[in-house]
């Protein structure tokens, strides 16, 4: 085996600063789910982060401690560990607790929701959970009537008003043989959720966010549409960044093709018109609005309900009418604590334009960016942007659109102070 160090991946040196080199314990503990903890454990691993496994005796019934000692390039800490001649000197439960960023147990059975509520400290994990001062992510996976139960109900109740993360597990066919609720979801989904839950900024907490992103369609006939190059990314990782920080987020998405969208209320939408009425609807029980859609200006004056076949003309005329500008209407009724953020796509006049949007649409802050820059145009993973304020503020950032979306939120959120 090679001596040389391994090299983090080239994704995680350009995640935003709070998520670099993040240490996370993860405990697993004795359900069927555990099967599924070498792929979250490679998946922590492959973002960079540093992890800790730290497995109860019931656990080691369902998964290798040799495939999680691999996958995590570590030792592995076992019950076994806890007050042991050989390991017990280096008091595990609380070494490991000072370590964590953040302490993840997936899967966490019935038994382990109890005995936390309780504040049982008999097995490494419990005592662990007890002394860390880290966040703490719960991904309960059980039999659907388990989790059903009064008792497992009122103690997710209990460890949520404690500040504890709970995840909501999927529904789906159970290895029980049951089918509904209690399957751990997927590595994906669990990543976010650690992400979320590790996240130091919460000024968002309690917030409603509602983020548009993608573009619109509008059709001509059966098959064919007007729109733009927009994928939604940017949207998204406004979306995202909001969700962190501990907002419940409304999504409004145009058609794309982007999946990784766990956390949010996603409401799908095609035109102009079916985004306004979404927007529309939700708007008053708002904080935060952020307009990062591409939304179509004109749509088509006649929808043709057969195909458009060609006449023997050289050319087709399409008469078009515009949509309702949403972000000019939104500001219309912005009622006072709202906040509204327009996104301004410019190929020329970049300032005056984005200037004039503020103005026109009572808009508190515009995020302009040049789409004919390099990397910086639709579809591209990163941007350059300027932030302009109602107040006459601006800021300028570059870089991944994850890293753009978090700046923009601090300058929002008034953690960046415009000069």
């Amino acid at each position: 085996m090679s001596g040389r160090a391994k090299q983090p991946p080239p994704q995680f040196l350009q995640m935003p600063t709070w998520k670099n080199n993040l240490k996370i314990v993860l405990g697993i503990t004795g359900g069927i789910a555990a099967y599924k903890a070498p792929e979250l454990v490679r998946a922590f691993v492959k973002t960079g982060c540093e992890v800790e496994v730290v497995l109860t005796e019931d656990g080691e019934r369902f998964v290798s401690p040799m495939a999680l000692s691999t996958l995590a390039g570590r030792r592995i800490w076992r019950q076994r560990d806890f007050l042991s001649d050989e390991y017990g000197w280096r008091i595990p439960h609380i070494s490991l607790a000072d370590w964590a960023d953040v302490v993840v147990v997936a899967p966490c059975t019935a038994e382990t929701l109890a005995n936390t509520v309780q504040g049982r400290g008999k097995e490494l994990l419990g005592s662990l959970l007890l002394a860390t001062r880290a966040p703490v992510l719960f991904c309960p996976a059980m039999n659907v009537n388990m989790l059903a139960n009064t008792a497992t109900s009122e103690n997710i109740r209990i460890l949520k008003s404690r500040g504890y993360a709970i995840v909501d597990p999927d529904s789906g066919d159970l290895a029980c043989g049951y089918e509904g609720k209690g399957r751990l979801p997927s590595p994906v989904v669990l990543l976010e959720e650690m992400w979320r839950a590790a996240c130091p900024k919460k000024e968002l907490q309690g917030k409603h966010v509602l983020v548009t992103a993608g573009p619109t369609w509008e059709y001509l006939d059966p098959v064919r549409f007007l729109s733009n190059p927009s994928t939604g990314k940017m949207g998204v990782a406004m979306a995202r960044a909001a969700w962190y920080r501990g907002a419940s987020v409304t999504l409004v998405l145009g058609p794309v093709s982007l999946t990784n969208l766990s956390g949010f209320e996603v409401v799908r939408v095609v035109s102009a018109e079916e985004m306004k009425e979404a927007v529309l609807s939700r708007f008053g029980e708002m904080e935060y609005i952020v307009k990062a859609a591409a939304v179509g200006d004109y749509r088509p004056a006649f929808y043709t309900e057969e195909k458009i076949k060609r006449s023997g003309s050289d050319t087709l005329r399409i008469d078009l009418i515009q949509n309702t500008d949403i972000a000019a209407t939104l500001g219309e009724r912005k009622k006072i604590g709202q906040v509204l953020i327009g996104f301004a796509a410019e190929s020329h006049d970049l300032l005056k334009n984005a200037s004039e949007k503020i103005r026109k649409k009572n808009l508190d802050f515009v995020v302009a960016n040049d789409i004919t820059a390099p990397a910086a145009g639709f579809g591209a993973d990163t941007n350059a942007v300027r932030i302009l304020g109602a107040d006459g503020s601006s800021m300028e950032y570059a870089g991944t659109k994850e890293d753009v979306a978090e700046e923009i939120w601090n300058t929002v959120l008034g953690e960046n102070r415009p000069s």
